[in-house]
């Protein structure tokens, strides 16, 4: 269930807020409508709900504000527009990734994908996929987690007849098993076909909160479409017919009829019949091209203004007052009446709806049809997944999504590659010319760049991490002003940590065999501080994979990510070794023998060796400089969390 109270977006400069004072609620069993045009704020709305966008209001899934849910993958599923996923996964591998951060086994993936007819295409990548395929994968992608409630944008957009029938079938059964369904849509037909509840929005504010039964009533009106070549002819003899009829009956008692001219050769006659219609042109010779019963949409009401400027809708859970239509009036209904409705509607009739332009307002021909709520199709029973419910995720779930997220990601594995070949080249060139330390050739690491290829491939690895998700949204519900939450943080940095970690193994092991193999084993000689060499090749690697990925969670950008690494060595590097020139710096020469005998107790020999190999680390440039980028990176992503907070 979803209680949403009071929904206020952010100002916009001088402009009205998307989004005013909007509340609403959508009930367990129901699938619920938000209904309104382009730039009505039903998305927005959306986007308040789930905390993606700045604003006021409450709103509250089963008593509780998203950021209390510990799982929110297992609360609610989202569909946001087109959620983009990584075009170069599978459909199965795509929906594994989202079954690990979900907590759930990841025989789901396979059980969604054939709930949503797409089991044949688990193995075809998503670029590969049309756009009715697209949105049965982002319904299964919101399905992966079993949630009691689905919030989806307009998730019939773009797809055929065929395709939207589906999906509404696929809603229905979820709903008829207690599942609250929030949606969105601009066609009013659509929305009482499907709705059990519609929520009319118009400028952000609520326009009118309706069953559908009383929303087919008052808004989709029943009309006959006629087309003749002499549209104009018949439309006069409609008037002039029904004038007559109706005074030799009775002159003081009519009925609200509308002919609307909707085109040259068509035109809608509301409160009549085809058998009235169609007796009236055969009789005067009229051709008739087209006689047929159809629903018309007569658009939203426009909210009547206070005395403050302020819109004066309807409270949540009550009609809001409707078009005033030939089918809302008792009959029958004395004229006096009949004309002051007739002012009222022509004060409040909105703009751009179907009976705007040449309005006849005429005594009834026939009795009226009044509109009934469209027949809707059965609705398939749709098998709820079941599996057992487990207690909130722990930290095992995340660090699952993100080695899923990584040993799927293409570009991350490319990016390892080209770093490992790129060092060997390097190392082989140092190696020839002789002139380089065996260090440097290990690495390979050339005293003309900033910094060696791996660290760069390192870095390149930890933007990844969250900057592919910002390009190709996954884990839509859970995303807002915060990055991604504190556990998901951590799992993000333990896994490039240990890909970092084995990358800087690789290109060791690589770049010596390739120097072996190519100049013979006495061209690498033995290393006297390999100690001090590995702790600082791997922590330089580390630290620029956390770099990166810290740097991608702030500002949302792998290339961001990868400029923050590339800033250490060439803004960062020159004003630390300026700093470590001056006499501070030289001060610390001999801390750990000063720190060693002014002790009480004597430590052993192997804490004071590693004492001494973490003040050289620490006194080097490098060293310092990537300390001093991991130390702001921590403090600016802190801050946007607590930013995220406190919105």
């Amino acid at each position: 269930m979803i209680q949403a109270v009071g929904l206020t977006s952010a100002p916009r400069g001088e402009l009205p807020p998307a989004v005013d004072d909007l509340t609403f609620e959508a009930r367990p069993g129901h699938i619920t409508v938000l209904l309104g045009g382009a730039g009505a704020g039903k998305t927005t709305a959306l986007r308040l709900i789930l905390q993606l966008e700045r604003g006021r209001g409450v709103a509250l899934f089963r008593g509780r504000p998203l950021h209390r849910i510990p799982n929110p993958a297992r609360e609610l599923g989202v569909l946001l527009g087109d959620a983009p996923a990584d075009p170069s996964r599978t459909a199965r591998t795509h929906l594994r990734m989202l079954s690990a951060a979900a907590g759930v086994p990841p025989t789901r993936a396979d059980d969604v994908l054939d709930l949503v007819g797409l089991s044949g295409l688990a193995d075809q990548r998503l670029g590969e996929f049309s756009r009715g395929m697209d949105r049965r994968l982002g319904l299964a992608a919101a399905l992966i987690g079993d949630p009691h409630t689905l919030v989806l944008d307009e998730p019939a957009d773009g797809v055929s007849r065929r395709e939207a029938a589906w999906m509404h079938d696929l809603l229905r059964g979820y709903a008829a098993q207690g599942g609250a369904v929030l949606t969105t849509s601009r066609d009013a037909k659509e929305s009482a076909r499907l709705a059990d509840r519609v929520v009319t929005v118009g400028e952000g504010r609520l326009v009118a909160d309706q069953e559908a039964a009383d929303f087919a009533r008052t808004r989709l009106r029943p009309r006959v479409a006629v087309r003749s070549p002499q549209a104009d002819r018949l439309a006069t003899l409609l008037v002039d017919e029904s004038q007559r009829a109706d005074h030799a009956a009775d002159p003081v008692v009519a009925r609200v009829i509308e002919v609307v001219r909707e085109s040259g050769t068509r035109l809608a006659v509301y409160g009549s019949s085809c058998a009235a219609v169609g007796e009236a042109a055969y009789r005067h010779g009229i051709l008739v091209h087209q006689l047929a019963d159809e629903v018309g949409d007569t658009g939203p009401v426009t909210p009547l203004e206070r005395a403050d400027g302020r819109p004066s809708g309807p409270a949540a859970g009550t009609p809001a007052t409707p078009a005033l239509s030939a089918d809302a009036l008792p009959a029958p209904v004395p004229r006096p009446m009949v004309r002051v409705l007739q002012a009222a509607r022509a004060a409040i009739a909105p703009k751009g709806s179907d009976t705007v332009s040449d309005t006849l307002t005429l005594p009834v021909v026939a009795a009226t049809v009044p509109a009934a709520r469209p027949a809707r199709s059965s609705a398939p029973a749709v098998e709820k997944l079941a599996i057992p419910r487990l207690p909130a995720p722990g930290p095992a779930w995340p660090l699952r999504y993100e080695l899923r997220r990584t040993l799927s990601d293409r570009a991350g594995l490319l990016a390892a590659a080209a770093s490992v070949l790129l060092s060997l080249g390097l190392a082989l060139l140092l190696a020839r010319h002789g002139e380089a330390p065996m260090s440097r050739v290990l690495m390979g690491w050339p005293r003309e760049l900033p910094f060696p290829p791996a660290a760069l491939g390192a870095g390149l690895l930890g933007a990844l991490a969250f900057g592919q998700e910002f390009r190709y949204p996954a884990l839509a519900a859970e995303r807002g002003t915060v990055p991604r939450r504190l556990g998901l943080l951590i799992a993000k940095l333990l896994v490039s940590g240990a890909a970092a970690l084995l990358l800087g193994l690789f290109v060791l092991v690589a770049d010596e065999a390739g120097v072996r193999s190519l100049f013979g084993p006495q061209a690498a000689v033995s290393i006297t501080e390999w100690p001090l060499l590995a702790a600082g090749w791997m922590g330089l690697l580390i630290c620029c994979a956390w770099a990166g990925v810290l740097a991608a969670g702030v500002f949302r950008s792998t290339a961001t990510g990868l400029a923050a690494v590339l800033a250490v060595p060439v803004v960062v590097l020159p004003l630390v070794q300026s700093a470590v020139a001056g006499p501070a710096a030289r001060s610390l020469v001999g801390l750990p023998g000063r720190l060693g005998s002014s002790a009480l107790y004597r430590w052993p020999s192997g804490i004071d060796q590693g004492v001494t190999v973490v003040m050289r680390l620490v006194t080097q440039p490098v060293g310092s400089a990537m300390a001093l980028s991991l130390t702001l990176l921590v403090c600016a992503y802190a801050l946007t969390m607590f930013r995220g907070w406190a919105r």
